[in-house]
């Protein structure tokens, strides 16, 4: 090329590397290169590029390469930029004098690789129908495996029925404390309020028909037949059934369980049953103590907003109150109790990934529990009101 008839620019401002520009009258644009192109000049080349492109709307680009001494992958990328760049806007592209070593490189790189669109790309978003079956699809894979890990804890049971001493007892004490010790001050405190909760709102209509006294049977069975029970499991569930599925699935993150596994330990009687026999134990216990709490609210709105005596209330609690209500009581409250630390239990065992999936797993676990309890206790409202 006649230097008559090109102008050469200097328009580097990188101490790596020098780009002068030629242009040559009605024919090229030509950017020549020198030096080292890496990945931290990349962008930069690219823009310069780019702006001398736009600035003189040449019939055809080239980009000479003789004197480059170094160029990475990310250079290598640049040009390729560059090339699709000019290709759009429907000017001719090329590269003269380039190196054997950068030629290497280029061949390496599929370019029609780069221009297919990834592996993964955002799915749309699914219709109703659709997402109803992926709803059910996971309702279904999560019932199979709440009824395959029962099946587990039920063949556990069985077999330490049969050899008491495998049992772990002092995890057995160990979580008596923390399920009922640790959740006495809690369990009563709501109770309390329940109780002065009833009482107190239904004075309000019962007062109209001078049936005071009839306020302390009202709250006596409704406590002890359905609030306490369900009351004390949902709090319960909210404490323990979380704490389980923290303690296990932080022991799938560090491969604790798996270690149990290798040493011969069977996990479900290792982890499950010490929990499984610790709340069947407290929470009938915790349940009649709820129950007291609430009968003592109910009595404190019937002394100082009724004109009630303390022993016309509890003589009106004890009339009203019977030995089946308490037993169907303690019956509900073994079965949350199993309900609660086999859903705690089993959503610690799912955990698969890091830190994230424990608290996933905790949440899970205490909205599972409550609502089986909630189901349960529907099953047992409808079978109880028959016998």
């Amino acid at each position: 090329m006649d230097e008559s008839e090109k102008l050469m620019t200097d328009t580097a401002s990188n101490p790596n590397y020098e780009l002068q520009i030629g242009v040559e009258r009605g024919k090229a644009l030509t950017f020549f290169l020198r030096g080292r192109i890496s990945l931290y000049d990349a962008d930069q080349l690219f823009s310069e590029m780019k702006a001398s492109l736009s600035q003189q709307n040449p019939p055809a680009v080239r980009i000479d390469l003789a004197e480059v001494s170094y160029m990475d992958g990310a250079g290598i990328l640049t040009l390729l930029r560059m090339e699709d760049n000019v290709q759009k806007a429907g000017i001719p592209f090329a590269l003269v004098r380039v190196p054997e070593e950068i030629r290497g490189m280029m061949r390496l790189i599929d370019k029609e690789g780069i221009n297919k669109p990834p592996l993964r790309v955002r799915s749309e978003t699914a219709g109703v129908v659709e997402g109803i079956g992926k709803i059910s699809m996971q309702i279904y894979a999560d019932f199979a495996s709440i009824m395959a890990f029962l099946g587990e804890l039920v063949a556990a049971v069985a077999y330490l029925i049969r050899r008491p001493r495998e049992v772990r007892w002092d995890d057995v004490f160990f979580y008596m404390r923390r399920v009922g010790a640790e959740g006495l001050p809690i369990v009563g405190l709501i109770s309390l309020l329940v109780g002065l909760i009833i009482a107190f709102m239904s004075s309000l209509q019962l007062k109209q028909f001078g049936a005071n006294v009839y306020v302390a049977s009202l709250v006596a069975v409704a406590i002890v037949r359905e609030l306490g029970p369900i009351m004390t499991a949902i709090l319960v569930a909210g404490r323990s059934a979380s704490a389980f599925a923290a303690e296990i699935g932080t022991m799938r993150v560090n491969d604790e369980v798996d270690a149990l596994v290798t040493m011969g330990f069977d996990p479900i009687r290792f982890l499950v049953i010490p929990k499984l026999i610790a709340t069947v134990i407290v929470l009938p216990l915790l349940i009649l103590y709820a129950d007291l709490f609430g009968i003592l609210g109910g009595m404190i709105v019937g002394i100082v907003g009724l004109d009630l005596t303390a022993y016309t209330y509890l003589q009106a609690s004890q009339r009203s109150v019977t030995i089946f209500y308490l037993n169907s009581s303690l019956v509900k409250a073994a079965v949350f109790a199993g309900i609660i630390a086999w859903i705690g239990c089993q959503r610690g065992f799912q955990v698969r990934g890091g830190v994230e999936e424990v608290g996933a797993a905790t949440t899970s676990a205490v909205v599972t529990s409550i609502l089986l309890i909630v189901i349960v206790d529907s099953a047992f409202a409808i079978v109880l009101h028959y016998l």
